[in-house]
This record gives C-alpha cells, sequence and structure tokens, in this order.
C-alpha cells in the first residue's frame, strides 16, 4: 500500500471529491473507497479514534519490536550488537526505539488495519 494511502486511511483523508454537509471525505483503503469504514468513522467519537490510533500504532510497535528482537539475537561481534554483557539490556532499549520510531512514521501497514478493524467494532457495538 502506498504511503500516501496509509496515511489518508489514518486519519488525514484524501480529497475523493465526494464529501458531505460535513466535509467527510471517503477513506480509500487499496486504492478503492472503504464505505463501511466510512459509516463506522460516523458513529465513533473523535477521542474514540485518537485512542484507536494510538493502540493500533502500540501494537505495531510491539510487532516490530518482537521481529526487530529476533532479527538481532543471533548477531554476534563487536560493537553496538555486540556479545557482551551489558549489550543485551542496551540492544532490547535500541530494538523498542527503532520499533517506535518505525510504527511512528508508517511502519508496515499493521496499523492501518488495526484501526480500521477497531473502529469498525466499535461502531457496531454504538449501533
Amino acid at each position: 500500500m502506498a504511503m500516501n494511502q496509509i496515511n489518508n486511511t489514518l486519519g488525514s483523508p484524501i480529497n475523493s471529491g465526494r464529501t458531505n454537509s460535513s466535509n467527510f471525505t471517503m477513506p480509500i483503503i487499496n486504492g478503492r473507497p472503504d464505505f463501511e469504514f466510512a459509516a463506522a468513522l460516523k458513529k465513533v467519537s473523535p477521542q474514540a479514534q485518537a485512542k484507536a490510533q494510538s493502540t493500533a500504532t502500540d501494537f505495531e510497535a510491539m510487532f516490530l519490536n518482537s521481529m526487530f528482537s529476533q532479527m538481532t539475537s543471533g548477531l554476534k561481534g563487536e560493537g553496538p550488537f555486540g556479545d557482551t554483557a551489558g549489550t543485551g539490556v542496551w540492544r532490547s532499549m535500541l530494538t523498542e526505539q527503532y520499533s517506535k520510531s518505525f510504527a511512528k512514521a508508517g511502519g508496515v501497514g499493521i496499523s492501518t488495519e488495526v484501526y480500521r478493524t477497531l473502529i469498525v467494532q466499535q461502531a457496531k457495538r454504538a449501533s
């Protein structure tokens, strides 16, 4: 998915030319309008949307942290990823910060789908 589509789905809707009286634009996922998501966004409060966005980003950061930890666990040698007594703790903190930064910058797209799912579920509960 293109980065602009991820950003558009996560709260910065694109200008599709189709707006209603509240200037709401249709969210686009994979190049197509997502009518279910658009209807769900109208039913969920902005505070709940912000919380869902934060939760989705945190979830992706946790996933990426696990992935980065596995990627760096087998590294040996000298330097920041070496195999000395103090590098284990340092490496875990470094991979945690990498994962948070990566997720905030758009990540790999997991948060987009998690956010959409959370919003749709909350809208169904509100109905």
